[in-house]
Formats: C-alpha cells, sequence, structure tokens
C-alpha cells in the first residue's frame, strides 16, 4: 500500500482534480490513500518552530509505527523517474506494509517528524509550492507504476 500525506487542504479546485485523476489511475495498480493532515492555526505571526512541531504532531498521529515514511524535502535525493519506480517497486518488494510519502507545510518538517523519517526524496533542486508539489508526486507515482508494469505512459 502507498499514501501520500500532505499537510493541510488543497484551496483550488483545478488542483484537486488534478490529483483525484491521478489518485484513481494509481488505484488500479496498487492499494492507495491520499490524506490530509490538519495544518497550524493561521496567526498573523507565526511561529515557525511551533508551526512545524503542531503539523508535526498530526502527520506524526496519521501514520502507523511500522509504515516507512519518506518525507518530500530540498535536502533529499533526487531519483529519475525510472530510479524513483525501482525505488517505489524495491520499497514494495520488500515486507513494507504501507509506504508513506508525506509533504510538509510551508516551514517544512518538525525534528521529530525528521527524526521518524526513513528517508527523505526531492523532485527538484527548485522549490515549488506545497499544492503543486502534491500533483508531482501522485503524476510520478502513477509514472512509476506503468514504468513498473511496463507500460507506454513514460517514454525513455
Amino acid at each position: 500500500k502507498i499514501k501520500l500525506l500532505a499537510v493541510g487542504k488543497t484551496h483550488r479546485s483545478d488542483l484537486a482534480e488534478w490529483i483525484d485523476t491521478y489518485t484513481k489511475r494509481i488505484g488500479r495498480y496498487i492499494p492507495f490513500e491520499w490524506v490530509v493532515v490538519k495544518d497550524a492555526k493561521k496567526t498573523n505571526k507565526p511561529n515557525p518552530e511551533f508551526v512545524k512541531n503542531q503539523e508535526g504532531a498530526h502527520i506524526l498521529n496519521a501514520i502507523n509505527p511500522d509504515d516507512t515514511l519518506i518525507l518530500l524535502d530540498e535536502r533529499g535525493k533526487t531519483y529519475t523517474s525510472v530510479a524513483f519506480a525501482k525505488f517505489i517497486e524495491q520499497k514494495t518488494l520488500q515486507s513494507t506494509k504501507s509506504l508513506v510519502f508525506c509533504i510538509g507545510g510551508a516551514y517544512g518538517f518538525s525534528e521529530e517528524v525528521r527524526t521518524r523519517a526513513n528517508g527523505l526524496i526531492s523532485f527538484s533542486d527548485m522549490t515549488f509550492s506545497h499544492q503543486m508539489i502534491r500533483i508531482f508526486a501522485v503524476e510520478q507515482i502513477y509514472r512509476a507504476m506503468t514504468i513498473i508494469k511496463n507500460e507506454p505512459y513514460h517514454h525513455a
């Protein structure tokens, strides 16, 4: 099973439609769950550490002890689409009960979440909005599934 965990709701209906489209496509290959965890309460002067800790608690409450947690983080390892597919295939063939990819909030992840994580992946050296990376993540997971199944979606 694969889960994609994201902090905060998607506020734009067009982005939500893309996410829904790829979520359904992924579900044809492997059990897939899209999970939204609550973001921190908005204030005029947010304290980044407080926000990260509050959102971190929500993330940790949404995962199980035996889940493999991979954070989508700018400091993570980068993959080609084919290498990412191999990574997913390897993790799903291991005794991984659930492979969980996590998109943090605007300030990133708390130290507690970083300590719990089993790895970090970066989709680019560039920074993207947390709304946009959701689409990239579901599309790349779908692409990985088609690569694993040797289907023609990905053109090498």
